[in-house]
C-alpha cells in the first residue's frame, strides 16, 4: 500500500511538473511575441529612449504588481503589461543599432546567439534535471553588482565598464535560466508566472548584452 502511495505521489508530482514546464513556455513565447509587436510599434512611433530612471520605477513597478497577483488571473495581465513595456522600451534601442552600418546582421546575431544560448541551457537542465539551486545567492549578489556597475558607467561615461558590465549580464542570465529551469524541474519553482518572468528577463538581458557587445558601442 505504501509502495503505491509513493508511486502515485510521484506521478502526481510529475504531472504538475509537466504542466508547469507546458504553462511557462506557453506563457513565455505568448510574452516574446506580445514583446516583439509593442517593440515594433515603438520603432514605427519613433519613440525616443526611455530615461533610466523611468524605464526602473515602470520595471519594479510592473514586477510587484505580477509577484503580489501571481496566483491569479490579473497576474497574467500583469504578465503581458510588463513584457510589453519592456518591448516598447526595446523599439528605440532596436532603432539604433539597425541605423548604423550592418546594424541588420549585427541584430540577427544577437538574436541567434540569444535563442542558441536559451534552447541549449534549458534542453540541458530538462534533460540532465541537475539542481542548480546552488547558485541562487551568487546570482542574486552578481545581478546587484552588475546592476550598480552598470549604473556608474552610465553616469560616468565609461566604456570599457560598460562593456564588461554587458559581459557579466550574458554569463548571469544565461545561470539564470539554468536555475529557473532547474528549479521548475525540480520543485523549486511552482508558479508558472513568475518562471515566464525569470526566463524572459534574463532573454532581454542577454539579447540587450550581446547587442552591445556585438557592437562595441559605447
Amino acid at each position: 500500500m505504501q509502495h503505491i502511495e509513493t508511486l502515485n505521489h510521484s506521478q502526481t508530482q510529475t504531472l504538475a511538473t509537466n504542466r508547469l514546464i507546458r504553462n511557462t513556455y506557453t506563457l513565455l513565447a505568448l510574452t516574446l511575441v506580445f514583446s516583439a509587436v509593442m517593440a515594433g510599434v515603438s520603432m514605427f512611433l519613433q519613440l525616443p529612449f526611455f530615461n533610466p530612471l523611468i524605464f526602473l520605477a515602470g520595471y519594479f513597478v510592473l514586477l510587484f504588481l505580477t509577484s503580489k497577483f501571481r496566483n491569479s488571473g490579473m497576474g497574467i495581465v500583469c504578465v503581458f503589461a510588463l513584457t510589453g513595456f519592456m518591448g516598447i522600451t526595446l523599439g528605440p534601442i532596436l532603432s539604433f543599432y539597425l541605423a548604423i552600418p550592418n546594424g541588420s546582421q549585427l541584430v540577427m546575431q544577437a538574436l541567434g546567439a540569444t535563442a542558441f544560448i536559451f534552447f541549449a541551457l534549458s534542453a540541458y537542465a530538462l534533460i540532465s534535471r541537475k539542481d542548480f539551486s546552488f547558485m541562487g545567492g551568487f546570482l542574486f549578489v552578481g545581478i546587484l553588482v552588475a546592476f550598480f556597475a552598470g549604473l556608474a558607467a552610465l553616469f560616468f561615461n565609461m566604456p570599457a565598464l560598460s562593456l564588461a558590465v554587458s559581459a557579466a549580464f550574458v554569463l548571469l542570465a544565461s545561470g539564470l535560466i539554468l536555475f529557473q529551469t532547474s528549479a521548475m524541474v525540480n520543485g523549486g519553482e511552482t508558479n508558472y508566472i513568475m518562471a515566464t518572468v525569470t526566463l524572459y528577463v534574463s532573454l532581454y538581458n542577454i539579447f540587450i548584452s550581446l547587442l552591445h557587445l556585438f557592437s562595441g558601442n559605447d
